[in-house]
């Protein structure tokens, strides 16, 4: 959203005019940055504008300076088009409601005669709605000074007090709009009395770019990045050593998510998914390129890779007990302290008298070890990192070796691997430091195959 005027060019104008132009929803995200101010930096954890309130401090100056910084931000989308007195006065109005709300919230928060997690997850809504109006409002009225005729869907609920669940105010929000007239603009953030980051917290655009999908049933979903969903990371193997993966299944997107490289939300997929609706990703950088298509059938005609991926941000949990062995469901109790922990993990592995199971490094919880460690003779935890080949049609004799020699030729020990029966990822667990190597490794080995 912030290369809008990339957004307008490649994809929005883009060999399109008159009639052509319609028929089209776009779900926009907030301007990069502006949720890390209004919440906190999602890599980083600098406190935002909600720190303050979570804290009991008063948040009054925090919020009037996110407020100077949208209008420092409205400044640059001013030669695009954007009317800024107009701008201005959205953004002015919309922050000293938020303001009204959010001293309505606080004071009952004083009071202390509700629980704080309820008050904290309506302030964190209503600050998160911000960055979507904003960055709507503002797509709409350049569009509109471009004698376009376009539509503010905003899903945010802002003024109004009806208990819509977040379908049902799609639903009202699109009723009566004639698509082929004009060009909708939603607010990624939709309000619903599910409480939509209650769930998905920050990928909640993705959350409700596929409920709108759902609800109207287009002839495609197209999710527009920065980049290509790519065979490889182009930072780590370089631009020209991978490429556009092209077409694949959700199944695969599902297991890009699991190792956090996501092509969309999981919880996204699924709708689209189960109600047949394909989905692309493309690079808005690069419009006449098809970018690659997501079905729910499609299995590559050749065996082939699809993607070299992986992390290094996970630890290996290794639990060893001797009575383990031969003792059916012994891994009922881990799974159990895993569970009443809110831990998933992305690989199990086990032996006679271990059970190795590897999480996301933020996952390991103060007392996730201790509990383990009271009930079992040895636990250990270990850094580790897993790289893995992903596709649709991996099935094929000499891959496993062949990826494994080319670790082994880089000096790369794999200290677990693993795949399920329908071969769709094939996971390695290797030392962290080594993780870049191995995905390089691995990508001058197979990419052309």
């Amino acid at each position: 959203m912030s290369a809008f005027g990339d957004v307008l060019a490649n994809i929005i104008f883009y060999e399109r005019e008159g009639p052509a132009l319609y028929n089209r929803i776009f779900v926009v995200s907030a301007y990069a940055g502006v949720t890390n101010w209004l919440l906190e930096n999602k890599k980083t954890g600098a406190p935002g504008v909600y720190h303050r309130i979570s804290e009991f401090k008063k948040f009054h100056g925090a919020l009037r300076e996110v407020a100077g910084q949208l209008k420092e931000l409205n400044r640059q989308y001013a030669p695009l088009g954007l009317d800024l007195a107009v701008a201005d006065a959205f953004i002015g109005q919309r922050i000293a409601d938020a303001q009204a709300y959010l001293d309505s919230l606080t004071n009952v928060l004083a009071s202390g005669y509700v629980r704080s997690e309820n008050i904290l997850q309506a302030a964190r809504e209503i600050l998160a709605s911000i960055g979507e109006a904003h960055a709507a409002f503002n797509s709409v009225n350049i569009l509109q000074n471009r004698g376009v005729h376009a539509t503010l869907v905003d899903l945010s609920g802002f003024h109004d007090n009806k208990p819509y669940t977040i379908d049902q105010r799609i639903g009202h929000a699109f009723k009566g709009i004639k698509l082929d007239e004009t060009i909708c603009v939603a607010t990624g953030y939709a309000k619903g009395t599910e409480g939509i980051m209650r769930e998905f917290d920050r990928g909640y655009s993705e959350v409700t770019f596929s409920k709108i999908a759902v609800a109207l049933r287009p002839r495609e979903a197209v999710i527009h990045k920065e980049y290509h969903l790519c065979s490889a990371d182009p930072v780590l193997v370089g631009p020209g050593h991978c490429r556009p993966v092209g077409a694949t299944n959700y199944d695969v997107a599902d297991q890009l998510a699991d190792v956090g490289m996501e092509a969309i939300h999981p919880k996204a997929s699924k709708p689209l998914e189960i109600n047949g609706i394909d989905l692309r990703i493309k690079n808005t950088f690069e419009p006449a390129h098809p970018g690659t298509l997501i079905t729910k059938d499609y299995v590559s005609a050749e065996t082939r890779v699809e993607v070299i991926t992986g992390t290094d941000k996970v630890v290996m949990i290794d639990v060893y007990d001797p009575l383990m062995v031969g003792t059916a469901g012994f891994d009922l109790g881990i799974m159990q302290i895993f569970f009443e922990l809110g831990v998933s993990y992305a690989f199990k592995a086990t032996s006679a008298n271990s059970i190795s199971v590897l999480i996301w490094e933020k996952d390991l919880k103060h007392d996730l070890v201790p509990r383990l460690e009271a009930r079992y003779e040895k636990v250990t935890v270990e850094p580790t990192a897993m790289v893995c080949l992903i596709g649709s049609n991996i099935d094929r004799p000499g891959l496993l070796a062949k990826a494994a020699g080319a670790l082994a030729a880089q000096g790369i020990n794999i200290m677990s691997a693993g795949f399920a029966l329908r071969k769709v990822n094939i996971q390695f667990i290797i030392a962290r430091p080594q993780y870049k190597a191995a995905i390089i490794a691995l990508n001058n080995s197979l990419a052309a195959d």
